[in-house]
């Protein structure tokens, strides 16, 4: 799966307990020949350590460490080297697997706990800013589910939805500049009514800023019928035919994402000013992290690759490098950023991902405190 099939709703029933031993199993991957000849062989081996874990392990029986290596086998026979990104991610109970592509990069980790480990899957949403996008006509309105690299189809919440229509009738359309409109139509006006109410309930359950494509007046009429796209974040006025590809979708959008990322890159900026003229500020992994952990963090903003190993001493986080690092020791964390971003979407603070090197003097990392 990928990280925009990550709902608050899944991410809970991931993050639920579950009988000991839910094995997570995390590595990098890479998108293009020839790096991503490696991957496999990785795999191979980061498998056979986690079936030693098991082996290992004294608190898992014969039956449950058959069943969770027959699950790793069946996943990593499903593993398609063609979708890869920049970190793979299988999670494993006797029950069941997961196979997560992310667009993120990850370490070279196995874990055998109660839970399965989340952490590089809430950091890789995060970054990947998922949006929705909505093509509607004056009879049909599909969901496209996307970031700025990706974008497929959804079929959830009703959608797509075709609205039944009688065979035209030249005597009764009306013309709006001269394309032959229907949209005064009682039809037309309740069909968009529908998806207005089937794209709030949507974006109820998972909240993404939203982007609007379609011909003028399809658009103008379900902003009055309804009240779920007056707040969209972009709007491309283009005929939205019903077998829109996604990959001509993104073609369209783009021009919208990238104003909506100016806009958002200012307005961060913005936010991070105020915050240091208040001294309401934090800035570097440390003392963010010691906000994110008491919950004084309101925003947290991270450079997009930013990446950091550390050694917890005494309540504080310091860098290693090269030769420093022993990923043996428990106190050296591999993936702090990661867990990081985590800990503070746990704590009700806002994560934003920018452009590498524009936070530098602040090393890499920033946070606006709520007090």
């Amino acid at each position: 799966m990928d990280t925009d099939a990550l709902t608050a709703g899944l991410l809970q029933e991931l993050r639920a307990t579950k009988p000991y031993p839910a094995l997570s199993l995390t590595m990098p991957t890479h998108r293009r020949a020839p790096d991503n000849a490696q991957d496999a062989v990785r795999l191979r081996n980061l498998v056979a350590a986690a079936g030693s874990r098991l082996d290992a392990d004294p608190k898992v029986d014969r039956e449950v460490r058959t069943a969770i290596k027959q699950q790793l086998d069946r996943a990593v026979a499903e593993v398609d080297p063609r979708r890869a990104l920049d970190a793979l991610v299988i999670l494993a109970t006797a029950d069941e697997y997961q196979i997560w592509q992310l667009p993120r990069t990850a370490p070279e980790r196995v874990v055998l706990s109660d839970t399965y480990l989340t952490r590089n899957l809430v950091a890789a949403k995060a970054q990947a800013q998922p949006f929705w996008a909505l093509t509607v006509s004056a009879d049909h309105a599909s969901l496209f589910s996307g970031t700025a690299e990706t974008a497929h189809e959804e079929h959830i919440g009703g959608f797509p939805l075709t609205a039944p229509r009688e065979a035209p009738n030249p005597q009764r359309e009306e013309r709006i500049g001269d394309t032959p409109s229907t949209f005064s139509d009682e039809e037309t006006r309740q069909f968009l009514r529908t998806v207005d109410e089937k794209l709030r309930g949507v974006l109820a359950t998972d909240p993404r800023p939203l982007y609007l494509v379609g011909l003028a007046p399809a658009l103008a009429l379900l902003d009055d019928v309804g009240e779920s796209t007056l707040a969209a974040a972009g709007r491309v006025t283009k005929g939205a035919p019903a077998d829109t590809t996604p990959s001509d979708l993104l073609t369209e959008l783009q021009p919208a994402l990238e104003a909506r990322q100016k806009r958002f890159t200012a307005e961060i900026d913005g936010k991070l000013d105020e915050a240091r003229g208040r001294r309401a500020f934090a800035g570097g992994l440390d003392e963010v992290w010691a906000a994110v952990r008491e919950a004084r963090a309101g925003l947290v903003a991270v450079e997009e690759h930013y990446q950091q190993t550390v050694r917890v001493a005494q309540e504080h986080l310091e860098p290693v490098t090269g030769d420093a690092v022993d990923l043996a020791d428990e106190k050296v964390r591999e993936d702090i950023v990661d867990e990081l971003v985590e800990a503070a979407l746990d704590s009700g603070a806002d994560v934003v991902f920018v452009a590498d090197d524009s936070l530098k003097e602040h090393g890499r990392i920033a946070a606006t405190l709520r007090y």
